[in-house]
């Protein structure tokens, strides 16, 4: 891969703002979904939207709020909590669509597919879901093949129910390769193709694999898929070979030592430039997710914040910090507008 460049300009990050920093579980841990724009060039930020869901959405008990990963298409930025989807007007940041179904829990990822549905990493009940604007569930894919509602009863409210951790897949990030539809899976590291319109097919038999470490992002870009890792990687996959192309290691710049933080959020600028989010790290009852931080919480911990990377010199290029903007927790780092026909969505 070769260095590109690439115009800067504004960048719309999503996250949550902790609701405090005394140890509690990370269903509880943020009162807020914060969307943050930051000006690229001079790292200077202000607050778009702020936002607390409403008592009948979400868990009675300190639920944790936060906006998770979204997409921006021409003036819409779709977003979600971990019970809602909202659709803000680009930039008055205005509401104007909202859906949230008792099937919702801690949703990860929607984007739409130029039909019009949307497509939502449903986490909470290892599922992607593809609903209508009006909230009419079209399709359920089991992200491990089986009956979509195999394990869960499709008559509770899941809004109500604080966690269903551990999960069995944890997908996270939904995207579309000519016209098929593709999720990460968390643990099984990979990225996988749901193709049976019932969510019962052999679905290992094609997947993309992930091996250096769990998984979130998946972004398409021309033949390559480029994914995050929790622990700070970018792995490129040829989608037309399913082969790993590149490896970049993300930690390299500041070496052993210091934490970057929980890595998620990737804004891909060309195919070797891109802003990367990560979040501080914080305790987790699910430490077997954190467990290549070697002496756990003791290393040097960066605080919340994205960072633009050359990929192919493998240097970081600016680095701006958002705690300062009230942000904890960074979830995706959009960058422009993405093609609602990517892909062939």
């Amino acid at each position: 891969m070769k260095g590109d460049e690439a115009e800067m300009g504004a960048l719309y990050i999503t996250g949550g703002q902790q609701r405090s920093y005394v140890e509690t579980d990370e269903w509880r841990q943020y009162g807020r979904g914060l969307i943050v724009r930051v000006d690229s060039d001079s790292g200077e930020g202000s607050v778009c939207a702020s936002y607390v869901s409403p008592p009948e959405v979400c868990p009675d008990t300190e639920p944790s709020i936060s906006f998770k990963s979204g997409s921006l298409v021409g003036n819409r930025l779709y977003v979600c909590t971990s019970t809602e989807v909202l659709v803000y007007d680009v930039p008055s940041f205005e509401v104007v669509q909202y859906i949230s179904l008792p099937a919702f829990n801690d949703l990860h990822h929607v984007r739409p597919r130029c039909s019009g549905t949307l497509l939502l990493a449903n986490t909470g009940l290892d599922m992607v879901i593809e609903i209508t604007p009006e909230g009419e569930v079209v399709r359920e894919w089991n992200v491990l093949g089986r009956e979509p509602w195999a394990h869960f009863s499709p008559h509770v409210d899941y809004r109500k129910v604080p966690t269903t951790k551990p999960h069995k897949a944890h997908p996270n990030h939904v995207f579309v390769i000519d016209g098929k539809v593709w999720v990460t899976r968390f643990n099984q590291r990979d990225a996988v193709c749901l193709n049976g319109d019932d969510g019962r097919h052999a679905i290992d038999d094609d997947r993309l694999a992930i091996d250096v470490q769990r998984p979130h992002d998946g972004s398409p870009h021309g033949d390559f898929v480029y994914f995050t890792t929790v622990d700070g990687h970018v792995v490129v996959v040829n989608a037309k070979t399913r082969q790993t192309e590149d490896i970049i290691d993300l930690n390299e710049p500041d070496g052993q030592g210091t934490a970057l933080g929980w890595c998620r959020g990737l804004g891909l600028l060309t195919p070797t430039l891109a802003w990367i989010g990560f979040s501080r790290f914080r305790p987790t009852k699910f430490m077997e997710n954190v467990s290549w931080i070697k002496s756990g919480f003791r290393r040097r911990r960066k605080p919340t914040h994205i960072a633009l990377y050359d990929l192919a010199r493998r240097e970081r290029v600016r680095e701006i910090e958002l705690e300062s903007l009230g942000l904890h927790t960074v979830f995706s780092v959009i960058s422009g507008p993405e093609a609602a026909a990517e892909g062939g969505a």
